[in-house]
């Protein structure tokens, strides 16, 4: 249904002579005569004219606009030739819409327009049908109505209506009127049908034409057949491109793709990618072109330019480094950490003078929660760097750092490359969360993958298997953690370098959860800062009693406890302010979870206490040692690993070697069973630092001298009696102070570790430095009551 409109203003309606027709103009419609259409109208010149047509009963003209964009046409702007019609119905619609149901009676010409008219009205020649006959025009007539019928069939879904109206047609100028009416041309090409009085000409022209649509239907319906055959309906989306595009083709036009791969190649030049991944892009750009898009590859082809182009090739500009800024971010994100930040504003500053230069892969090492990951977080911002993380926990597969060879359906690239385009700057700061946890399996090694990340030698030029083109890397800012380095392979850690992260004091856990804890879990429970005092004291409470930890996160988690019970309170109306004290922090999180060990310990001779280093940070340990009558034999228990039981050989061996200088009867070892036991059994155990205090429980043991209460020890023992150093000093002598101890011993090679020990533990201890066992002997036993008594 085409629309029509005659322009200019209504105005009140003169009478038009009886010789003349009011004409209707329409934008893209032809009427014909015998044929019946709708035309909708909306101007209000049409409105008009076919109001009084309807009005007087009159015929009208219709005739077609040359321009179909032209608001008001004039006489000038209409074909002269149209058609004699009879409005059937007139019809108004509910959204104020006017159409007419308009008959063609006969072809007519304009002679004039008459002036004056509210709308345009003219005197007509109406031009008869010829009525001749002859062979020729019947022979036109049989073919014209062969191939408007093949037409009709051709086409989906065409009105039976129709192909009866086409089959019951017996004069050749109605059914090429009809034909052309219904047939998909463009409407000056009816136009000139309708212009063409003489009937074989005529018929001739509809003719030609029928013969063109029939054929572009035919290989349309060959298009569809073919493509059926070669697609099933799961690939319906599939089959409509196809045919879209065969249908171009056929037509001679573009494949559809022109547009996409212009775009590409505008993407791809403003990428500004090296030589070589520019080449390759271009390379997989006129591959794709080449492409049909139903193609299984096509997809793979498009995701991998789509990556190239994503890819930060570039170096942005990069902001000068501000190191009094940097120190002041860390100061307020992190508190203590003296040494460690001391070491990361040297790394700043070396990255502020020297840019360009091959910065050194930072390691932070220590346990779970002592702020690894903050403190990276921290040198983006410091840095002005966008910040992305890499967790590295559990990957076994080298293809989750390389990436996977586009060889394979659901290719992407590694780890590494995803991470890059995540943060949208090849110079950003990535940290490689727990390096330490990565395993290996069938796959392949991923940590062998990560030697050529962590090499500033080689990262300039890494290769993702994905991409297939070198990345520069080395621009990247790379921190790692890690909770151990056991699981760190050497050439691995060679790459790297170590920052140790120990564990927090008891009183610098106090001061972070003040600064920083408190206020967190008080914005995450939509508490106010106003509406809840929490006593320093129970604080310090929740520290010794409720969390054993190296860092800070069950802290965190019990702070957090408290003040959900009190956002409770709040919540249901029962107080406005609450003030936290030790008294309420048993009610709120129930009874302590631990205890000070320091009661454990016992005066009877044999029981010695010694210093650990555990994954959450130093803990104290006892030895104890008992002998029975028997025939010499060694039994020990508390699941000791390897190590620690060859600790155990090793003291026995020595408190041996010396009985006589120690006072012992050597027939006492023949005469009896020594059974050395490490409480907590539950817990394995294992290293070589508790060497001193099981030689020490042994000769407490075997002398009836009991350990001094206050002291506890560490250190390494040999066969000839020395006190080798040991690790974890720091963490060890913590403990040592938090357990209300008061004398450490630790090996005299251990003095370059008294500096990292925290000044308020070096307050509260006296320190021992041995050098032999002979040393620790002394200054642990308490003086002899009674002779030793010989084994019975």
């Amino acid at each position: 249904m085409a629309a029509s409109d005659v322009s200019g203003s209504t105005t009140a309606a003169a009478p038009i002579p009886s010789d003349a027709l009011i004409i209707i103009a329409v934008r893209t419609t032809v009427l014909f005569p015998d044929v019946i259409i709708p035309i909708s109208i909306n101007r209000a010149k049409s409105i008009a004219a076919a109001q009084q047509a309807v009005r007087e009963q009159r015929q009208i003209g219709i005739l077609l606009q040359r321009d179909p964009e032209a608001d008001d046409p004039g006489p000038d702007g209409l074909y002269r030739v149209g058609t004699v019609a009879n409005i059937v119905r007139y019809i108004t619609g509910a959204d104020d819409t006017h159409h007419l149901v308009c008959q063609g009676v006969q072809r007519m010409r304009v002679l004039d327009y008459l002036p004056g008219t509210p709308f345009l009205a003219a005197r007509v020649l109406q031009i008869p049908e010829p009525t001749t006959t002859s062979p020729e025009i019947e022979a036109r007539f049989l073919n014209l109505q062969r191939q408007a019928l093949e037409a009709a069939q051709l086409l989906p879904q065409t009105p039976p209506e129709l192909i009866a109206a086409l089959q019951s047609a017996t004069s050749p100028a109605t059914l090429a009127d009809l034909a052309t009416s219904y047939m998909d041309i463009k409407p000056p090409e009816k136009q000139d049908i309708l212009e063409t009085i003489d009937l074989a000409a005529r018929m001739d022209k509809v003719s030609r034409h029928l013969a063109e649509r029939i054929e572009v239907l035919r290989l349309s319906q060959e298009i569809g057949q073919k493509t059926k055959a070669v697609f099933d309906e799961r690939q319906r989306e599939a089959i409509l491109r196809e045919q879209m595009a065969t249908i171009q083709r056929q037509l001679g036009e573009g494949d559809g793709k022109a547009a996409e791969v212009a775009e590409l190649t505008k993407a791809i030049a403003e990428a500004k990618m090296p030589s070589e991944a520019e080449s390759q892009a271009q390379k997989e750009l006129r591959r794709y072109e080449r492409m049909p898009e139903a193609a299984a590859e096509s997809g793979m082809v498009r995701s991998y330019l789509d990556w190239l182009i994503d890819l930060p090739w570039s170096l942005p500009e990069e902001k000068p480094i501000d190191i009094a800024e940097a120190r002041k971010i860390l100061d307020q994100d992190h508190y203590g950490l003296e040494k460690i930040k001391s070491r990361i504003i040297e790394y700043l500053a070396v990255r502020k003078l020297a840019p360009g230069g091959k910065a050194p892969i930072l390691c932070f090492l220590g346990p779970p929660g002592v702020g690894k990951t903050s403190l990276g977080q921290s040198i983006a911002r410091a840095m002005s760097r966008p910040f992305v993380r890499v967790s590295l926990g559990g990957v076994h597969d080298e293809a989750e750092i390389r990436g996977h060879r586009r060889t394979y359906i659901g290719a992407l690239p590694g780890n590494i490359i995803q991470a890059i385009k995540k943060a949208g700057a090849r110079n950003c700061v990535m940290m490689l969360d727990e390096i330490d946890k990565m395993g290996r399996g069938i796959q392949g090694d991923p940590s062998a993958a990560m030697l050529e990340v962590l090499d500033p030698e080689q990262n300039g030029t890494f290769r993702d298997n994905y991409l297939g083109v070198p990345f520069d890397l080395s621009r990247v800012v790379f921190i790692a953690t890690a909770n151990m380095l056991d699981g760190v392979p050497g050439p691995l850690l060679d790459r790297m370098e170590l920052i140790s992260l120990p564990g927090y004091t008891e009183d610098e856990k106090l001061e972070i959860a003040k600064r920083y804890l408190v206020r967190r879990q008080l914005e995450a429970n939509g508490i106010k800062a106003e509406q809840v005092e929490l006593d320093p004291d129970a604080l310090r409470l929740i520290i010794k009693s409720y969390t054993r930890e190296a860092g800070v996160r069950n802290l965190e988690r019990e702070i957090g406890k408290v003040l959900r019970n009190v956002a409770v309170q709040i919540a249901e109306g029962s107080t406005s302010h609450v003030t936290i004290t030790p008294k309420d922090i048993v009610s709120l999180l129930g009874q302590p979870r631990f205890e000070n060990e320091i009661a454990m310990r016992t005066s009877i001779p044999g029981v010695a206490t010694g210093l650990a280093w555990t994954p959450v940070g130093g803990d104290i340990l006892f030895i104890e040692a008992s002998r029975t009558p028997g025939r010499g034999a060694l039994m020990i228990t508390g699941q000791l690993g390897d190590v620690m039981r060859e600790s155990v050989q090793a003291a026995l061996t020595l408190v041996k070697s010396r009985a006589t200088q120690l006072g012992i009867d050597p027939g006492v070892f023949e005469k009896s069973d020594i059974h050395v036991h490490v409480p907590a059994g539950a817990t394995p155990k294992d290293g070589p630092s508790a060497g001193v205090a099981m030689f020490t429980a042994l000769t407490s043991l075997l002398t009836d001298r009991t350990v001094r209460s206050d002291t506890a020890m560490t250190g390494e023992i040999s066969l000839r009696g020395l006190v080798l150093p040991v690790g974890g000093i720091k963490e060890k002598v913590v403990a040592a102070a938090a357990a209300g101890l008061t004398r450490v011993m630790l090996p005299a090679r251990n003095k370059r570790d008294y500096d990292d020990i925290p000044a308020g533990a070096r307050a509260k201890l006296e320190f021992i430095w041995l050098e032999r066992v002979d040393e620790a002997i002394a200054a642990a036993l308490e003086a002899a009551k009674t002779t030793p008594a010989a084994a019975e």
